[in-house]
């Protein structure tokens, strides 16, 4: 009986992805979904009133630990209904802050946030590392089944990391790690990954001192109503901007300058209904990277990153500008991207989709549209399903579309693609696109359903990957 029930749940299952696939047949489609999603991805609201950390006990001279005033303010806001917790003109050094609900956290002009170079000063909790869920030291700004929550102002916050500070735990030379000098991540990535394979309680696969595995910077998880606007990142230990399983996600107006190692801009993982807007990104990792988690974590949780818009970001420097994957287990589905700008000698690809046979997931319904690229060094679009190692869950990649893409100096490829013959790359459409400087149009494998309207790749046409 138990067998026949787990057929037929695997034939709903099946039935029912088959029922949701959707092929575009222009461009209006997806603006009309932007703007549907546009309605219901909106910023929290907060009580008016304020909350100034200078009168919690907060020192801004740089050099005072401010770490219990921004608790204080923080958890006096949230009992008494919520509101604006204030940071005034000054530098406040501090250790991680949790926000609680209801909090709109508000960095004036003219205000650093400081972030203490101690480890010892964040606490360790549930997080994700990589897509792979740990104990570890806490994210730099934290909330966890909160509701409510913000970051404003127009001031900074300063990751503080360098090359003898978190940078050098990734163990590569250039970020200041050499032989015989303690951190080092790769054993406890090691560990954690094998863990991950064994499908370990995640509440059991404890890191923190001693395991070098470097906090995120902004990290909301398992959070409803998430608004992050205005503020400046530099110096970040790893990823900058990191909601996981979050839902109603606005992130505009934000600038994230960061060039140590792993330093994406925006990693919006595993979360439903994401609006990133107006943002610039020079980064020393992907500008935007959306994830949903990786391998077994990622398949078991089965939450794909759903209903994501990106629109009129700057991205000034960085590997990738808008990527999906590697971390992508759970799949990914509606991502809008759109009147976005790119130009940089390190972006290797303005559209990248990354994953593999480790990873599984559907990855679908992806809008590329009115993109202004001035140059890249691989490819303008790049689907890849062996990034990394391979396992025995193939993924699926269908329904991209790519429209009024506009490159000056290209690189390598226009379009490259490595896919399973079992698994092509289908319903792949480029309409309106032009592409110069390219050494080669193309470099593919496995695509079907293929669609190409007046793409035009060093001044030819491009009617075929034939």
């Amino acid at each position: 009986m138990k067998k026949i029930f787990s057929m037929l749940l695997t034939l709903f299952v099946c039935v029912a992805s088959q029922a949701q696939q959707t092929t575009w047949t222009s461009a209006q489609q997806p603006l009309n979904e932007i703007e549907e999603l546009k309605k219901i991805i909106v910023a929290p609201t907060f009580k008016n009133k304020d909350y100034s950390i200078a009168e919690f006990g907060a020192i801004g001279d740089g050099k005072t630990k401010n770490t219990a005033a921004f608790k204080k303010a923080i958890e006096a806001c949230n009992k008494q209904g919520g509101g604006r917790v204030v940071v005034p003109k000054g530098i406040y050094l501090t250790g991680a802050i949790y926000l609680k609900s209801n909090i709109n956290l508000h960095i004036s002009e003219g205000a650093t946030v400081l972030f203490s170079r101690d480890s010892a000063d964040y606490p360790m909790v549930f997080t994700r590392w990589e897509g792979m869920e740990c104990i570890n030291f806490s994210p730099f700004i934290y909330a966890y089944k909160e509701e409510n929550i913000a970051i404003t102002g127009k001031g900074l916050l300063d990751g503080n990391a360098d090359n003898d500070h978190w940078w050098y735990w990734c163990g590569a030379r250039k970020y200041g790690w050499h032989e015989g000098r303690p951190g080092e991540q790769k054993p406890a990535r090691a560990i954690l990954h094998q863990q991950m394979a064994q499908e370990m309680d995640p509440h059991k696969r404890v890191f923190g001192d001693g395991n070098f595995l470097r906090p995120n910077f902004v990290q909301p998880y398992l959070c409803k109503n998430v608004w992050i606007a205005d503020v400046k990142l530099i110096n970040s230990p790893m990823w900058n901007l990191n909601p996981v399983l979050c839902e109603n996600v606005l992130i505009e107006g934000v600038k994230v300058v960061s060039h140590g190692p792993n330093n994406d801009g925006c990693d919006p993982e595993a979360s439903k209904n994401v609006w990133i807007r107006n943002c610039y990104f020079d980064t020393g990792d992907d500008c935007i990277a959306i994830k949903s988690g990786r391998d077994e974590d990622g398949r078991n949780i089965g939450r794909p990153a759903e209903n994501h818009i990106i629109e009129n970001c700057e991205m000034r420097d960085g590997h990738g500008g808008v990527v999906i994957g590697s971390e992508i287990a759970g799949g990914a589905r509606n991502i809008y991207a759109l009147n976005n700008v790119m130009d940089s000698p390190n972006l290797d690809r303005a559209l990248r989709i990354k994953t593999s046979s480790s990873r599984g997931g559907i990855i679908e319904n992806i809008f590329f549209y009115n993109t202004q690229v001035g140059q890249y060094k691989e490819a303008a679009v790049r689907f890849n399903m062996f990034y990394e190692k391979p396992g025995k869950h193939i993924p699926t990649i269908r329904n991209i579309w790519v429209e009024n893409l506009q490159v000056n100096g290209g690189g390598k490829y226009a379009v490259l693609s490595t896919a399973y013959e079992t698994s092509p790359v289908t319903d792949f459409t480029m309409v309106n696109c032009k592409i110069n400087g390219v050494k080669e149009a193309f470099k593919v494998d496995y695509l079907k359903n293929v669609s190409l309207k007046n793409v035009i790749v060093n001044g030819k046409e491009l009617k075929s990957f034939d």
